[in-house]
């Protein structure tokens, strides 16, 4: 199992002047140093409007920070918003492909559309389109990258015959991932031969792995990939605080490890409302699975979340290096090949969070050679 660290790049408040620039140099000084201590990648989201949750809206250029003043941690999209509303799919080949060259080819294409009704409004994103439009982008981000010329007449997209430019480094193209948090549509990334983003907060390795399972079952089914490649990668993503002593990591975590899952909870619920206010007969559709996260808003019952269930069902890392090693070996049991860890959920200092990558550095990541 390989590493990354992954971002929301929240800003707590109160605010301050310098909230946000503090942020993102941050980010980037935490990127240079997990580039050092062996990390295999950096991953960073893309949102929009989401005060203090994630102030990360165009990560690319962050990207391009990070790819300069690094050698070889890869940099992973996580995710790009593919769906018509958010951008034209040329688009995403243009950026992805002029990072790849900078980057000297250590680009990972992340794709997703969207669960949040903040964002998807606001750019008139129609959610029973979404997750049509997510893959037709993914087609068309393909062909722009591996024809001469390319143009094409979608359902939701169309573009003239042109030269798209530039090309990619990699070769056929960078891998490409899908994100879900729809146990049953992990099937469906596999059989579209995507690396899995399998995107759950506070889940427990437990149900992490009958979730990469199910993905597995698609990767075997898969016989017409959607890139010119199979990527045959699962990943997920989990808080992780490591400190020298279990007492310590708690200490610092406890405060941002109640904080993320409540609120991530909150943005995903906000969708069947939304939908529900719609008043159509499709009802919640492809976001039926948000159901869940509706209920648990509407019921109180993540305040019933807890350090002690986090810790004790292993859906987060958070202790000692020994604490680390053995926690995200239950990761690795679950078959996750690449672990994205979310060293600040929500509001743990800048020092705290580089002694973390530190301590994964030195102590955990060697145990995973």
């Amino acid at each position: 199992m390989k590493f990354a660290v992954f971002y929301e790049i929240p800003v707590a408040q109160p605010w301050g002047p310098d909230s946000e620039y503090d942020a993102y140099q941050n980010t980037i000084e935490q990127a240079v140093y997990a580039d050092e201590m062996g990390f295999h990648a950096f991953w960073s989201v893309e949102h929009h409007f989401l005060e203090e949750y994630s102030h990360c809206s165009n990560p690319e250029i962050l990207y391009g920070a990070i790819a300069a003043k690094t050698k070889n941690i890869r940099i992973g999209y996580g995710v790009r918003l593919m769906p018509e509303g958010y951008r034209h799919p040329v688009r995403t080949a243009e950026s992805v492909a002029t990072l790849d060259l900078i980057s000297g080819g250590r680009v990972d294409l992340g794709t997703g559309r969207s669960s949040s009704r903040t964002e998807m409004e606001a750019f008139g994103v129609d959610p029973y389109r979404s997750r049509d439009s997510w893959r037709e982008a993914i087609e068309h981000v393909v062909g722009c990258w591996t024809n001469d010329t390319y143009g094409f007449e979608g359902e939701h997209f169309s573009m003239p015959e042109r030269r798209v430019i530039p090309k990619p480094r990699q070769d056929p193209h960078p891998p490409i991932w899908g994100a879900t948090g729809d146990p049953k549509n992990h099937r469906t990334v596999g059989e579209l031969g995507l690396g899995l983003c399998s995107f759950a907060v506070a889940t427990d390795t437990d149900a992490v792995a009958e979730r990469i399972n199910i993905y597995r079952e698609g990767i075997a089914a898969c016989t017409d990939p959607i890139g010119k490649f199979v990527n045959d990668q699962a990943a997920t993503f989990t808080m992780v605080n490591v400190a020298p002593t279990a007492q310590e990591a708690r200490d610092v975590a406890e405060e941002s490890f109640m904080w993320y899952p409540r609120k991530a909870v909150e943005i995903v619920a906000s969708v069947p409302a939304w939908i529900a206010e719609m008043e159509d007969d499709r009802g919640l559709d492809t976001f039926e699975y948000l159901e869940g996260a509706k209920a648990a808003v509407d019921q109180g019952l993540l305040e019933m979340l807890s350090m002690d269930y986090l810790i004790d069902v292993n859906a987060c890392v958070c202790g000692d290096p020994d604490d680390a090693v053995r926690m995200a070996k239950k990761y690795e049991e679950a078959g996750v090949d690449l672990l994205l860890c979310l060293i600040n959920p929500y509001n743990i200092s800048h020092d705290k969070a580089m002694q973390t990558i530190e301590l994964m550095g030195k102590h955990v990541i060697p145990e995973f050679g």
